[in-house]
């Protein structure tokens, strides 16, 4: 019986309200007042009915609730025969619990949306080349899928045939298109939006970086954080105190000034008293923040993080992976024959060879596009280098010391080149062929895409201090610095010696964020007061970060960090709403005649709203 009547809210609450309309209609159209009365005390009676039955459960824990309130100001109504009091108070009440889930459900729709993407079949390739549709479920690593345009992707893998374009809003919160080719990773719970791909499965459900979405939003949702533990503490004591404070007012009025509305007013004052608004204000702005941050690709894992992220004054960041690409890229080439083809087509057949990192950026660098010729006698040399043979042409691809070793002439213009390049941060390759320098190419790690504007976007965040720890060599790490105008830059820095100096600066009474992105970042992430990992980082740095910027999108920084900053203002902007109608409510009941219960039960509902309303406003920030 008590679950059907808990089904059945919306349907009383429906009624109620029909009834009160057919007793004001009785009353001021026919002039009945007995048959408005009559509607008036059924509708009293059934809205009174699920509210007394919470407050019987939340008296079984020990919890004095709201609800209680309510159920005794309905009784002390029935009482001294203000019907309509009564009545409008359970519906106003019933109405207000309703438009409260209502809305509180709108702020969990981006966790829902996430949650509907995640596809519950895949198309499984079997050894012998048929094809079969299965349940998620089923799969395993290592099976190879496929996908066809406009179906989503199942699994976490790498795509072993095929090409398309991969819609990855679900994950990064971006809406642009990233065309996938083979050796490409994709996402579960992406789109395909053309073209067909075969992809070798690596992670499956929970899993896969999706899966880890779902669960972190989720886990962070159910979190509370001190301001939250604090008000359910003061609603625990303040609600008896309520209780208290009515029935001690009640009897001064009534034995102390003989006040024939004694009993009114402590009733009037058991509703109003209640600090719903309160309660359900900083749980409103917190689930409200992190909906939207897992919407923006911004991963909050709790209420806790976000207030301490918005006191946090300065931002620590590891250089490789985090600050640049970490993977080098070809910066300059410097040509010194007329047969540039020639140099280009050798060191790339050459260096298609290796799986050197240097040697990998040369080969993106000048594509499929550029001819491969066939290479004989490769040698790897000690030192940094290779030797070969080909088109019956010696080739020596390798640094300055290297090349010098072979006898091979360097120029003033190749020995300043050479140095510019150095000064840059660049790593050297040198191309000869047949003992002449074709080229001298310069390789380092790129600064990520739009980095410089986002220390900017921080700097308008009142962040104080940017500091940049990496285990790099000093003259690397300061060009990255003084290119992004950080604070400090500190190189040649070994995971514990980062962790230390974290350490040093949060004894000056600094808060610390540290941003990180692999297993070396793991002592720095778990010393920092809040720990920021890059979303394509290493598991163990995911694992101990607060915050995970989903894709390696480090451009989502501020966007946490001002999504955090507004949350706090959000949440004690709904702490003021709250006192405020409640103190205010209080003081008109006992200062002034016009308060009657039903305008003030009206008011205090739309307290309710408000606060709600207002921690709604925050899945739609957008940092400025």
């Amino acid at each position: 019986m008590r679950r059907f009547i808990y089904q059945q809210r919306n349907k009383i609450t429906l009624i109620s309200f029909i009834l009160i309309i057919l007793a004001y209609l009785s009353r001021y159209a026919i002039s009945n007042d007995s048959l408005a009365n009559i509607f008036f005390i059924i509708a009293s009676v059934i809205g009174v009915i699920p509210i007394a039955m919470q407050a019987f459960e939340a008296l079984k824990v020990k919890v004095v609730s709201i609800d209680l309130l309510v159920t005794i100001a309905v009784i002390g109504a029935f009482i001294i025969q203000i019907y309509e009091e009564s009545a409008v108070v359970t519906f106003l009440f019933l109405f207000g619990a309703y438009l409260e889930a209502k809305t509180l459900n709108k702020t969990r729709g981006a966790i829902e949306e996430l949650t509907m993407l995640a596809p519950d079949t895949a198309y499984l390739e079997n050894s012998d080349g048929t094809i079969e549709e299965v349940t998620v479920d089923d799969l395993n690593i290592g099976d190879t899928i496929v996908v066809k345009t406009g179906h989503k992707i199942p699994v976490d893998g790498t795509i072993i045939s095929g090409f398309g374009a991969v819609n990855e809003a679900s994950i990064t919160g971006e809406s642009m298109y990233l065309e996938k080719d083979q050796d490409d990773f994709v996402y579960a719970g992406t789109l395909l939006e053309n073209g067909t791909i075969r992809v070798k499965t690596q992670k499956i459900n929970e899993d896969t970086t999706f899966g880890k979405i779902i669960e972190l939003v989720e886990d962070a949702q159910d979190s509370k954080s001190k301001a939250e533990r604090f008000i359910d503490k003061f609603a625990r004591w303040y609600t008896p105190f309520v209780i208290l404070l009515s029935l001690v007012l009640g009897l001064i009025l009534h034995f102390g000034f003989n006040d024939p509305d004694a009993l009114e007013t402590a009733i009037t004052i058991l509703v109003l008293g209640c600090p719903g608004a309160l309660v359900i204000g900083v749980p409103i702005s917190n689930v409200s923040s992190i909906g939207n941050g897992a919407r923006e690709g911004v991963l909050i894992k709790g209420s806790e993080i976000i207030q301490t992220l918005a006191k946090v004054d300065v931002i620590v960041f590891d250089k490789t992976g985090t600050l640049t690409k970490g993977v080098p890229e070809v910066e300059k080439i410097k040509y010194y024959t007329d047969d540039k083809k020639l140099g280009e087509e050798l060191l790339f057949s050459v260096e298609s060879e290796s799986d050197h990192p240097l040697a990998k950026a040369i080969t993106n660098h000048f594509g499929s596009a550029t001819n491969k010729h066939e290479v004989s006698e490769t040698l790897v040399l000690r030192g940094g280098g290779i030797q070969a043979k080909v088109n019956n042409k010696n080739v020596l691809i390798g640094n300055e010391k290297l090349v010098k070793e072979y006898n091979i002439t360097l120029t003033k213009e190749m020995e300043s080149d050479i140095l510019t390049l150095q000064k840059g941060g660049n790593s050297i390759i040198i191309t000869a062929i047949d003992n002449t320098v074709y080229n001298i190419i310069g390789i380092k790690d790129q600064l990520r895409e739009g980095i410089e504007e986002e220390i900017q976007r921080l700097k308008k965040l009142n962040i104080k201090q940017f500091i940049l720890l990496s285990g790099d060599n000093q003259a690397s790490v300061d060009l990255v610095a003084n290119k992004l105008k950080l604070t400090e830059a500190y190189g040649n820095m070994l995971p514990e010696d980062k962790a230390k100096y974290i350490g040093e600066l949060k004894a000056k009474g600094l808060k610390v964020a540290f941003v990180g992105d692999g297993i070396n970042d793991a002592p720095s992430l778990a010393a920092a007061d809040v720990s920021i990992a890059m979303g394509n980082g290493t598991d163990v740095a995911i694992e101990v970060s607060d915050v995970i910027l989903v894709n390696d999108n480090i451009n989502k920084l501020s966007h946490a960090v001002g999504l955090a900053k507004k949350t706090v203002a959000n949440m004690y902007q709904n702490i003021v709403i709250a006192l405020v109608f409640v103190f205010g409510l209080l003081i008109a009941v006992i200062g002034f005649n016009f308060m009657t219960m039903s305008i003030g039960m009206f008011l205090h509902q739309g307290s309710h709203l408000l606060v709600i309303l207002n921690g709604m406003r925050l899945l739609r920030y957008k940092v400025k």
